[in-house]
């Protein structure tokens, strides 16, 4: 049945009503743009753990920079008094050799804390470029890094950073050489798995279809993408360094006199517990409460940086 012209109502804009002004809400929420390192700021700010973990590594590192430097004492220096109990005067109190435990923890920090820093570096360099190349390259490539990674991770990481202190003599530039040697295998597997994700997408296709060379599609696409997860495991390679540093040097593999680590006052500590336990106690709380916190930021950036997290 038709219907006349006629008798169809008009319908004008007036008729209408936006009701809460939404219409001014959602222009707005279309112009806002939000980036996605801002993003992963924000999601981060809000991990109160994580929070925590920032403010005692920052407060860890301004100690160790400047509590040595402004102490009245040296970490190496007697003032006197032997295995002195805690006071206002030594807050840590004094080891065997009257030395001033307060002023060693925090030099102590700065080695373990370089040891840590400096093999996490190197561990992210190698790791990065062995990953990518093997990622990006594939086929018989690939198989043979990836078989290279697969012999050096059957190797106890342990045994082998013993056997080459041993060998090498123990020392602070050892140590960081014997941590790396191995330690990239984990980085390199996990930025490989990146690359097979992302060398397959648009814009990295476009890129190769332009000429792009393989180091330019690693240095502009792949590396910046995956960018998220190697940040994750370096906040985690750290930690692990320090760890292992600490328990070398207990075994009496790490730094030698007179440098200080926490690991070396806690072994010398060991040796007093029953009588100045104070010397034990101070060094295993710094590095139980340094890994906490990398392990605190580490855990924070991975919610951060999880795609399934964005809104």
């Amino acid at each position: 049945m038709n219907l006349d012209k006629k008798q169809i109502p008009k319908i004008a804009p007036e008729m209408f009503e936006v009701v809460g002004n939404q219409s001014q809400e959602t222009d707005a929420l279309a112009k806002k743009q939000v980036s996605f390192w801002k993003e992963v700021f924000y999601r981060f700010s809000h991990n109160k753990l994580a929070i925590v973990g920032s403010i005692i590594l920052i407060f860890i590192a301004l100690m160790a920079a400047f509590a040595p430097v402004f102490s009245s004492y040296n970490y190496e220096e007697s003032v006197g008094l032997y295995n002195s109990a805690p006071s206002a005067t030594h807050w840590f109190g004094t080891d065997d050799l009257a030395r001033d435990i307060f002023v060693r923890a925090w030099e102590g920090a700065r080695i373990s804390l370089f040891i840590g820093i400096t093999a996490a570096i190197i561990d992210l360099i190698i790791g990065v470029l062995w990953g990518s190349i093997a990622g990006l390259a594939g086929g018989r490539v690939d198989n043979i890094m990836m078989r290279i990674a697969d012999v050096l991770t059957a190797i106890p990481y342990l045994l082998v950073v013993i056997i080459l202190l041993v060998v090498m003599e123990p020392g602070l530039v050892p140590m960081i050489i014997a941590l790396s040697i191995t330690g990239w295998v984990n980085m390199a597997r996990i930025v490989r798995s990146e690359v097979l994700k992302i060398k397959n997408q648009e814009y990295v296709l476009a890129a190769r279809t332009l000429g792009a060379n393989n180091w330019h599609i690693i240095k502009r696409h792949l590396v910046p993408n995956a960018m998220g997860a190697i940040l994750v495991t370096m906040t985690m390679t750290i930690p692990s360094a320090i760890f292992t540093e600490s328990f070398l040097s207990y075994l009496g593999l790490g730094v030698q006199a007179p440098l200080a680590s926490w690991g070396t006052m806690a072994s010398e500590g060991f040796k007093a517990l029953t009588s100045a336990p104070w010397r034990l106690l101070f060094p295993a709380i710094l590095i139980s409460v340094t890994i906490f916190a990398f392990n605190a930021v580490g855990d924070g950036l991975r919610d951060a940086l999880d795609p399934k997290l964005r809104k």
